[in-house]
């Protein structure tokens, strides 16, 4: 799959639960998260605000933003399939949601990202916290 065949459309959608999983699983997350195909589908109606790429209809990537309207969001599952990286699907899916977040006012955009990607997001103008910054992770949960 090259982008060069087709124009990348962009929707403020949410991806099916099969588009979802599929993405997932290319994503190479499942290596640290053992997930089922239920439980990933369960995280999809909790989605403020989700971007679909879309190459001749069929998904290529998506991004999803946690919030509660008004002070907080959170950008998560920003994932593009692995053939279709380094051509910017990433980059303006990332775009469409800083931009929606700042027509609804949000307060504070935060951002949950894999290891390894701080430069990408850095062009993006996101900055990493300070380690006596705030925001912390439960380290287990159980």
């Amino acid at each position: 799959m090259s982008p060069d065949n087709a124009a990348i459309e962009y929707l403020g959608q949410t991806p099916t639960a099969d588009e979802f999983e599929r993405l997932f699983r290319l994503s190479g997350w499942t290596e640290a998260m053992d997930i089922s195909a239920y439980r990933l589908a369960e995280t999809l109606p909790h989605a403020w605000y989700s971007v679909c790429a879309r190459r001749d209809g069929e998904i290529v990537g998506t991004g999803m933003v946690l919030g509660d309207g008004v002070l907080h969001a959170l950008i998560v599952d920003v994932i593009v399939m692995p053939e279709m990286r380094g051509h910017g699907i990433g980059t303006e899916i990332m775009k469409r949601l800083i931009a929606h977040c700042h027509e609804e006012r949000i307060l504070q955009v935060q951002l949950f990202s894999a290891r390894g990607k701080r430069g990408f997001y850095e062009k993006l103008g996101f900055v990493a916290r300070p380690d006596d910054g705030p925001g912390m992770e439960l380290a287990e949960l159980g």
